[in-house]
């Protein structure tokens, strides 16, 4: 018997046929009227499928998902939802409707608690918690939609979509969906005569629907100055001296955080006392932080990719298209799979924070009564096996990682920096360090082939809280790495079983270094260090081109 192949094709141009005779006079060609989209997905969907809603880390197809909660479980059933981020109430009330019962995701940010809740009562099947260029990866092999909603700016008559500073995941979800006959839905903004530039062309989509409003965009990036405390001015600063400084970082991912956005508030202030500038933090992987903007104004900054925009900046971007990648239009151009890779390959150094972190070196985010996801973290901060190109940053933690295991020996390669920047407690007096994970209970609640770590110990190269630094490429055994682990975990029960004599011993040969091996006087880590102290100040340093968020402003 001979092979159908072309199944999928028949199917699409099934599912495409009962739209058309669903669908009201309101809805002509690709556009469909905002008060048709329920029979739209009754139309389309069919139970089973795959279905890729795009839920970003900022930008949100919130409309789609809002009509997703509306459709008929008794028709609509037994989805596979495949998305980057859980970030709205909806992205899990399909699960609890019944619309929905698999799961594959990268972030739960927001709705982690309520996700570790509905796995505990065996609510959701989750596949994997992955990372995000995993994720966009298997959209192209194993995991690919059989339907993508999408959300974009604006359309035109034709459906070509402007996705606008956020194009964030809508390329990587849209080309998988498109070229292996899926069915592509796009809610906009508006419909335009012409679009500023086309970044995802009509012959892609199969359908544009104008929402009642425009969708969601979550500041998640934007961090206030002025609830930046001492404790991360000083951690800031050790990470500026004892490890940008002492490697010569220029190019690097920042997570997202407080402790981070010292740092690059930091940068033309006490790293310019160090006569950094030109040698340090050059070219990122980054959002366009608005702690940030201090730098660029003061040229320490010669370029950003960006894997998402940030709500505010858009003035300030366009009027700094030496350091962003925008369009002539003006407007930037994100694009999280290319920040993912650029940050996996292109960077010589990560420096992120977690929830708990193990004698090991393990991290997760995975905790009991949170599964927060990876997010990008695994790929920022994992060394890329196949990288083939060299700086003297990357050469240099190579010849360390070699001479911590008593020797150069083997074959020579370079080495990724890897930091985990976290103070020893976190919110509600929880130790960040622990014995063990909570991520071995998570895996057998969500029965998961793996328990769900973060970012593998194997390839992290610095913990630095704000007791100092341990340099782990140093290590000769395990067991110093342990110790190193602990002589830098204050007063957890961690830090409390350290080896007191050991670690002492690493700190003499530089393994461990406390702020003042590093020539930092605690005393002077204050707020002034700090290149703005508020939104406000921001606001001046960008010459007025900077418009936070209503939340973010007390003036």
């Amino acid at each position: 018997m001979d092979r159908d192949w072309n199944h999928l094709s028949r199917n699409r141009d099934e599912r495409l046929a009962r739209a058309a005779g669903q669908l009201g006079s309101r809805s002509a060609g690709r556009h469909v009227a905002h008060a048709d989209v329920v029979d739209l997905l009754h139309a389309v969907l069919e139970p089973g499928d795959r279905v890729c809603l795009e839920g970003n880390n900022q930008k949100q197809a919130d409309f789609l998902a809002g009509a997703l909660l509306q459709v008929d479980p008794s028709r609509v059933n037994d989805l596979h939802m495949v998305q980057s981020v859980l970030s709205l109430p909806e992205h899990l009330d399909v699960f609890e409707r019944g619309i929905a019962s698999r799961l594959d995701f990268s972030f739960s940010g927001p709705q982690g608690a309520r996700l570790a809740n509905l796995v505990a009562q065996d609510r959701i099947r989750i596949g994997a918690i992955h990372t995000y260029l995993e994720l966009f990866a298997r959209y192209f092999v194993d995991l690919t939609p059989r339907v993508a909603l999408v959300a974009a700016h604006s359309a035109d008559a034709a459906g070509n979509l402007y996705t606008g500073p956020n194009t964030e995941d809508t390329p990587a979800i849209v080309e998988a969906t498109a070229f292996r006959r899926g069915i592509v839905i796009a809610q906009v903004n508006e419909v335009v005569d012409k679009l500023p530039r086309v970044d995802i062309p009509a012959d892609w989509v199969d359908f544009v629907i104008e929402a009642p409003r425009p969708h969601f965009i979550e500041p998640l990036f934007t961090r206030d100055p002025a609830q930046i405390n001492e404790v991360q001015v000083l951690m800031a600063m050790m990470a500026i001296k004892g490890i940008y400084a002492e490697y010569g970082v220029k190019r690097l991912n920042h997570g997202i955080g407080f402790d981070t956005a010292a740092i690059e508030l930091l940068l033309p202030t006490y790293g310019e006392s160090l006569g950094l500038k030109g040698k340090i933090c050059t070219h990122w992987a980054l959002n366009p932080h608005p702690a940030l903007i201090p730098a660029i104004e003061a040229g320490w900054v010669e370029s950003v990719h960006c894997f998402g925009s940030e709500l505010g900046m858009e003035d300030y971007i366009r009027a700094r298209p030496d350091v962003f990648f925008t369009g002539p239009d003006g407007s930037l151009r994100s694009n999280r799979a290319f920040s993912q890779a650029a940050g996996h390959y292109a960077c010589d150094l990560f420096i992120g924070s977690t929830l708990q972190m193990d004698l090991d070196g393990n991290s997760s985010t995975a905790t009991l009564g949170r599964i927060a996801g990876f997010g990008g973290a695994p790929n920022m901060g994992a060394d890329a096996r196949g990288r083939r190109h060299a700086s003297d940053t990357w050469l240099k933690a190579g010849r360390e990682a070699r001479s911590g295991l008593g020797g150069s020996r083997g074959t020579p390669r370079g080495q990724k920096l890897v930091v985990q920047m976290v103070e020893t407690f976190r919110e509600h007096m929880q130790p960040a360090f622990v014995e063990r994970l909570d991520a071995w209970t998570v895996q057998t609640q969500a029965g998961m082939a793996l328990p769900p770590i973060m970012v593998y110990g194997e390839d992290v190269t610095h913990v630095l809280t704000e007791e100092g630094i341990a340099n782990l490429l140093l290590c000769r055994s395990d067991e110093e790495r342990e110790q190193a682990i602990r002589g830098v975990a204050g007063h957890t029960p961690v830090g409390a079983g350290r080896d007191r004599r050991m670690v002492e011993n690493l700190r003499d040969r530089g393994i461990i270094r406390r702020p003042e091996d590093l020539g930092i006087d605690p005393r002077q880590a204050t707020r002034n260090l700090l290149a703005a102290r508020s939104m406000r100040d921001l606001v001046r340093a960008s010459g007025g081109l900077y418009s936070p968020p209503r939340r973010f402003r007390n003036w």
